[in-house]
């Protein structure tokens, strides 16, 4: 077939998933809270489970608040949702918060462990009341499970942040 008869190719969704501060570290930091499991082994897991729900998954890490800012501002242009892991800047991050509420797009916040079992700052997220839903304490499996999200929001066309 001549390019011009193809038929046109549709494109997989993007899923962008934010790591922040200090997650570069799990596998060995506070095992008994955040368990054994790397962030590279996370990243694998979710890229490959992209593969089979049909979306293409891309990660960043970075213990810089500045970094995840822009990398939320490049996502209006590629991602169709957001999978964030914002670390300690869940608590104190008015800025961050901003930005996931600025580019419209349905996010799924995420952590390891529970946040209401841990100490009190951790009690009150800066960025659940712009995200379409939290899952928390469930392990590296919260971040499946917030990909499982985030493709049923894509999908429904529900869960974005109001501009």
């Amino acid at each position: 077939m001549s390019p011009a008869k193809e038929p046109a190719r549709r494109e997989r969704a993007t899923v962008l998933v934010l790591h922040g501060p200090n997650l570069n570290l799990l596998g060995t930091r506070e095992p008994q809270i955040y368990g054994h499991t790397t962030l590279q082994d996370i990243d694998a897991d979710l890229k490959a489970a992209g593969e089979e729900l049909g979306v293409a998954v891309e990660t960043f890490q970075s213990n810089h608040e500045g970094a995840l800012i822009d990398r939320i501002h490049e996502a209006r242009q590629k991602a169709q949702a957001l999978i964030v892991n914002a670390g300690g800047y869940t608590h104190t991050s008015v800025a961050l918060r901003d930005a996931l509420a600025a580019v419209g797009l349905p996010v799924i916040e995420v952590h390891l462990s529970n946040l209401a079992a841990r100490e009190e700052f951790r009690h009150r997220s800066l960025l659940a009341p712009i995200c379409a839903g939290q899952i928390t304490g469930l392990g590296a499996f919260g971040y499946r499970l917030a990909l499982e999200a985030a493709v049923h929001l894509i999908k429904t066309k529900k869960g974005a942040s109001p501009r």
